[in-house]
């Protein structure tokens, strides 16, 4: 697994940093949280509420934001490869940290991170049926790329250049 340095966000703001092992418990809570309201619109559990989040903290790189001890939000990234671009698995913020421009903290982390390794975009997808989140990535600079239905799921994909 990748290995980053805290990098903080102002001198006594939220700070991001890699994931432990330890934090899985309270990382699953924020994902059923944040995604629960989304299981009737699909009609099963989104995704990310089947994963084992200890498995992934042991396998990806995972960055979570926080305050002192507590963890805002949270990013799941796939496994750094080449100068492919950096994927972004799953991104999510506490429910009741949304709205405090937390989500665009962590995607500045990861896009400064993917800079850093020379990494030409960020990609990510959402679920066709979590249509909040079509607008907000097209707000951030993304661009849809494709549609398709994977592991039952209808997903649409995005991408971000970096150049």
């Amino acid at each position: 697994m990748s290995t980053t340095v805290p990098s903080q966000i102002s001198p006594d703001g939220p700070t991001i940093s890699n994931a432990t092992i330890h934090d899985a418990p309270t990382i699953k809570s924020i994902v059923d949280a944040s995604y629960s309201k989304y299981i009737e619109r699909i009609g099963k559990p989104p995704a990310p509420m089947t994963v084992d989040y200890i498995q992934v903290i042991k396998s990806q790189p995972v960055l979570v934001l926080r305050n002192d001890t507590t963890i805002l939000g949270c990013v799941i990234l796939s496994t750094d490869s080449g100068c492919e671009p950096t994927n972004i698995e799953n991104i999510f913020v506490d429910p009741a940290a949304q709205g405090q421009g937390y989500g665009r903290v962590l995607l500045g982390g990861v896009e400064k991170r993917a800079r850093a390794k020379d990494r030409s975009a960020l990609t990510l997808y959402t679920n066709a049926k979590m249509y909040e989140n079509l607008g907000l990535y097209a707000k951030l600079g993304f661009k849809e790329t494709e549609s398709r239905t994977e592991d039952g799921y209808e997903r649409v994909y995005f991408r971000k250049d970096l150049g």
